[in-house]
């Protein structure tokens, strides 16, 4: 029996940032060995540290449910807690994307992009069918229609087969015969690729991970303690409140930079959105599946394509350009702090510099409607501007180094007490089942550490 017990938990915190005070409590064990917390409401006690749960993971989008999802698989009666910002899942990136289950075609044979998205797209297909979520398989096309072209759609081919992707070589004719409409000097159709409704994915995932959500939850505050965990501040609609955890996982997409730097680890990249505008094709019938251009290798974005979606209609985009905010849907969204943390970022005037002719016709295409239908008809000569119906926009959270590369796989890193998700832009809703078994494999390692 311990008698006027008074243990403190004061730790000096590793963030470089004022935070105020401590958000572990300080409590006193008495002789009849009930616990007074001053302050905060406690929902269990171990070690004398009041946690609400195991690992906590910030981001309600396809990765962070992903994770979560295998988290419990792994290692049952393990507790899960996700916090996400909005008033539901998937809102953002997740939602906000040509809903297509990429093969893995386009990515660096041993990458972890190319590895997780062939291993991916099978994995999400079974998933779908498990759980009645509507996909299909519909392969896709991607065309050359310049000669200088023609190199870099041979180097796809053989791409795709260093990753065991089943490829098919098309000329002009047999272009015609998946897609009458379009034209081309020279394909080549992928089998593998398909589409899906990932909002519908997420939702799943949420589900099934038995993990308690946490919607309306906007992470302002965190206070990691090497040798106890994370304490975590949220403010909402509801009023703000301190979640504990063992370990934190953050999968927080276009605040994922943030998120790591108040956890008090430097991720050394800085999130710069990119926004992609899509169209809705007026003329649905012009489009039997999926065609693509072919994509430069000096950039991680695919160019603008046609997508015949799960809805049966056919979106027409993305293209890439700057974001006057991380959530950024249109030029008329300016948040000055955010927008003033991607110009103070070294690495977003190096892009500028580098890139200025790419990102000049991609502004032009963005103003311009008739400039975007120009780049569509090189694909699709039958189209007109009229053809062409406005649609929601996506942010593209890329991470960017100090040194303006684009960080062009998907980036994992590791602090104490931290597991970061530090780029995870497309193909990770394809990817995200892998994804998130490595994230868990991480979190549970530091857990069981």
């Amino acid at each position: 029996m311990i008698l006027g017990l008074r243990v403190v938990c004061g730790l000096s915190r590793s963030s470089s940032r004022p935070l105020g005070p401590p958000l572990f409590p300080v409590f006193e064990v008495t002789v009849s060995g009930a616990v007074h917390y001053r302050g905060w409401e406690v929902v269990q006690v171990v070690s004398g540290i009041a946690y609400d749960c195991d690992v906590l993971v910030v981001g309600g989008g396809i990765v962070g449910l992903s994770t979560a999802y295998a988290i419990t698989r792994a290692a049952p009666g393990t507790r899960v807690t996700v916090l996400e910002k909005e008033s539901g899942p998937a809102q953002h990136q997740t939602g906000r994307n040509s809903g297509v289950i990429h093969s893995g075609i386009y990515y660096r044979p041993g990458s972890l992009k190319a590895r997780y998205a062939v291993r991916g797209a099978a994995e999400m297909v079974k998933f779908c069918a498990e759980y009645g979520i509507p996909h299909a398989v519909t392969g896709k096309l991607i065309v050359a229609t310049e000669r200088d072209e023609l190199p870099r759609l041979h180097a796809l081919v053989q791409r795709g087969r260093e990753n065991g992707i089943p490829v098919r070589e098309l000329g002009p004719a047999q272009i015609g015969e998946y897609e009458p409409e379009v034209r081309g000097l020279a394909g080549i159709h992928v089998g593998t690729t398909g589409i899906c409704d990932y909002v519908a994915v997420a939702r799943q995932l949420a589900e099934s991970s038995g993990a308690e959500i946490r919607y309306g939850a906007r992470v302002v505050r965190v206070d990691r303690r090497a040798d106890l965990g994370v304490a975590v501040r949220t403010a909402g609609p509801g009023g703000g409140e301190v979640v504990r955890g063992r370990v934190l996982v953050n999968c927080a997409g276009l605040y994922c930079d943030e998120v790591a730097r108040l956890t008090g680890d430097e991720p050394g990249m800085r999130i710069v959105p990119f926004r992609g505008e899509y169209f809705t094709l007026a003329r649905p019938e012009l489009v039997r599946g999926l065609v693509y251009p072919v994509p430069d290798p000096a950039f991680p974005f695919l160019g603008v394509h046609l997508t015949r979606g799960i809805d049966g209609g056919v979106h027409i985009g993305p293209n890439a350009v700057p974001a006057l905010a991380r959530e950024g849907y249109g030029w008329g969204t300016v948040r000055v702090r955010e927008l003033g943390a991607t110009v103070a970022w070294p690495g977003t005037w190096r892009i500028a510099a580098r890139h200025w002719r790419y990102g000049g016709g991609e502004l032009r295409r963005s103003v311009s409607k008739g400039a975007f239908a120009r780049a569509v008809r090189r694909l699709l000569p039958v189209v007109s501007e009229g053809d062409l119906v406005p649609a929601a926009a996506g942010v593209r959270a890329q991470a960017v180094l100090r040194d303006g590369t684009l960080v062009d796989d998907f980036l994992i890193r590791e602090g104490a007490r931290a597991v970061h998700v530090l780029n995870a832009p497309s193909p990770a809703a394809t990817a995200s089942l892998p994804i998130g078994r490595e994230v868990a494999r991480r979190a549970l390692a530091v857990l069981g550490g």
